[in-house]
């Protein structure tokens, strides 16, 4: 659990971040989070529906790659949402403030962050 505690540490020493968790969405559940921007169960459950779908939709199109992530971008905060390929099912979910944070950086460090989590 201490990696989990960590991943989500680092992702919260982003610039901006508002808000982080590292969620199961093949159940919807949070394994790890923090941040109170929020609430985390709710944007879990919610994001896992948004990762089924886009799941689903690249499986009918015959579309073969993986998806890396997937941004939402809302007036004040780019939600993040970053699949983690070497523990399938699961995803990083990162709130960044629009005013604070820089995307392209956000991105690469999620990236770090994602690669060198161990489940």
């Amino acid at each position: 659990m201490n990696n989990l505690n960590d991943s989500i540490q680092a992702c919260m020493a982003i610039d901006g971040a508002m808000a982080a968790a590292l969620v199961d969405y093949r159940s919807g559940m949070c394994l790890a989070q923090q941040g109170t921007a929020l609430n985390l169960d709710l944007a879990a459950a919610g994001n896992t529906q948004v990762v089924r779908a886009k799941l689903k939709t690249m499986e009918s199109l015959g579309l073969r790659k993986g998806i890396e992530d997937i941004l939402i971008t809302l007036g004040d905060q780019y939600h993040l949402i970053r699949l983690v390929p070497n523990n399938d099912g699961l995803f990083l979910y990162l709130v960044l403030d629009k005013a604070k944070g820089n995307l392209a950086l956000a991105r690469y460090k999620l990236t770090d962050i994602e690669r060198g989590l161990k489940v």
